[in-house]
């Protein structure tokens, strides 16, 4: 009678045990997939591996990954063409929109700039081969300015970066991805980061994920409000990258900080030194 009864206390208690498991498991499930970003967020989800990583790391963490990951194999293109279109806010003021045919070039790093747009720009071009004459730009203004003839510019000097945010040297696929990784990984040591993925985003009919990183609450430590990455599906690289400032007052729209788009991108056309150079005939040095 007593061993019946030892028993049945024992198979009461493992009972209540098992229910117990089980309940703590069905509370803790849903707040794990809840943090994880979709399956197919960038192929970025896949290296997150247990429970403790998903719950503990920084948001940024998988889109740092990604970049890692990716930068080489951006870095062993050999060239690409493109559309570019890029927009910048300079001492306060949102510049007009500048639409350039572009050629990059990764070894040695070269550039060819030819503007579409705007109007006053259009025909302007820019070359900058980084191991060749002396580091200088070889551009050539339009109207007026190109009676200045073909001229040999410090890209960091006043003329070559007028109305530009940043110099030739700094523009291209993998300068952006570098500028990611480098704001992602200060941004990381920082809390106060909400970070977004969307599917289906078209830029220039390509179909992109979008990786969205907000700051809620301006900091020092933080150079922007929201920056939006898209990242090409097909390629699985960034083609367009946003950021914007913090409000300056409630119900107001963020201000531009900058913006910059990649359209018909062609990779690996075997570009070869005549692209690069001032003196070919198919442009219109003076």
């Amino acid at each position: 009678m007593k061993k019946t009864m030892i028993f049945s206390i024992l198979r009461s208690k493992i009972l209540t045990c098992f229910l117990v498991v089980i309940g703590m498991i069905s509370i803790l499930i849903p707040q794990v997939i809840a943090q994880q970003p979709a399956k197919n967020d960038l192929k970025v989800a896949s290296q997150v591996n247990n429970v403790a990583q998903i719950v503990s790391e920084h948001p940024l963490m998988p889109v740092i990954r990604w970049a890692e990951k990716e930068r080489p194999r951006v870095a062993a293109i050999q060239d690409y063409t493109a559309l570019m279109t890029k927009q910048e806010n300079i001492g306060g003021v949102v510049q007009e929109a500048q639409v350039m045919e572009i050629k990059v070039r990764h070894n040695p790093l070269s550039f060819y700039l030819k503007f579409r747009y705007p109007r006053k720009m259009n025909g302007q071009e820019a070359i900058y081969i980084k191991t060749q004459n002396d580091g200088k730009v070889i551009g050539h203004g339009v109207g007026l300015e190109r009676n200045f003839g073909t001229q040999f510019l410090d890209p960091e000097g006043i003329i070559a970066m007028r109305g530009c945010k940043y110099s030739i040297k700094e523009m291209g696929i993998l300068n952006l991805i570098d500028k990611l990784l480098d704001v992602g990984r200060k941004d990381s040591k920082f809390g106060e980061c909400e970070v977004q993925y969307f599917e289906g985003v078209k830029v220039d009919d390509r179909d992109c994920t979008l990786i969205q990183v907000t700051h809620p609450v301006p900091r020092k430590n933080f150079i922007f409000y929201v920056a939006r990455i898209y990242v090409d599906k097909e390629l699985n690289i960034p083609i367009r990258y946003e950021s914007f400032d913090w409000p300056s007052k409630e119900g107001e729209a963020p201000t531009l900080i900058e913006a910059y788009t990649y359209q018909k991108m062609k990779i690996n056309v075997g570009l070869t030194d005549a692209d690069f150079d001032y003196r070919n005939p198919e442009y219109n040095y003076p």
